[in-house]
């Protein structure tokens, strides 16, 4: 990869890194978005995405927590739910006409959620769920997770907002800490995916680094970023197009 390229691609890693770590999550969808737009092949993409996940979101969580902005009765049923699944889907290899229409759904329904605003409850009005259908949940959304190589961080922010499980603000040390379960879980499951790696992450992880510290500096003090998550919600679209339809 020349020069240029790579540091366009840094670029796009730190912004995504920025903008995902800001409401807890790893960005993995988004890096994988990126890496579909730059043509880089299915291999590299799932290991690389839950890699620079695991950076983001567990620096991510561990800040949250300590603002306190996390909730243990929601969080323990699902994680326990999703672990194994992260692990069982992060072991099994689709073929690559199958992943990358797989992925590409997934890429446009966490776009619709980057572009969506947040509108959950804040205080009160919450009721954690019954740990039976916490890890149901969470075996679902790991199986997900472990399959395209993101952090299920996508699909359980929504959820616990909707289902009013717990606050926005505890939503995202609970999503920042699932997602680092997952990932971890899902590059166990398939160590061999390890070897695929590009040889150029340590700069990508400098990026996603360094744009996870400033995400989580601005989710803490509530900056808005709506403008620039439509923006990465728009590259998400046509990502996800490109690899349903190419």
């Amino acid at each position: 990869m020349d020069p240029l390229t790579l540091g366009l691609l840094c670029a796009a890693f730190a912004l995504a890194a920025a903008l995902y770590g800001s409401v807890g999550h790893g960005g993995a969808s988004a890096y994988l978005a990126i890496m579909a737009l730059f043509s880089l092949t299915s291999d590299v993409m799932r290991p690389t995405a839950l890699t620079l996940n695991i950076l983001v979101a567990g620096f991510g969580a561990w800040r949250f927590i300590r603002a306190g902005r996390f909730a243990w009765p929601v969080f323990w049923p699902i994680a326990l739910g999703a672990a194994p699944f992260a692990f069982l889907g992060g072991s099994l290899q689709l073929p690559t006409d199958a992943y990358r229409p797989l992925l590409g759904i997934v890429l446009f329904l966490a776009g619709l959620r980057l572009a969506w605003p947040d509108r959950g409850p804040r205080s009160g009005a919450t009721k954690p769920p019954a740990p039976l259908a916490a890890v149901g949940a969470g075996a679902g959304i790991g199986l997900l997770a472990g399959l395209t190589g993101t952090g299920g961080g996508i699909f359980l922010s929504p959820m616990l907002i909707f289902l009013r499980w717990t606050s926005a603000e505890a939503t995202t040390g609970i999503a920042a800490s699932f997602i680092v379960l997952n990932s971890f879980a899902g590059l166990a499951g398939n160590v061999a995916a390890m070897g695929a790696l590009p040889a150029f992450l340590p700069l990508l992880a400098l990026a996603v680094i360094f744009g996870g510290v400033v995400g989580v500096w601005l989710g803490i003090a509530r900056f808005s970023t709506t403008l620039l998550r439509r923006a990465l919600a728009l590259v998400m679209f046509i990502a996800g197009v490109k690899l349903v339809f190419t």
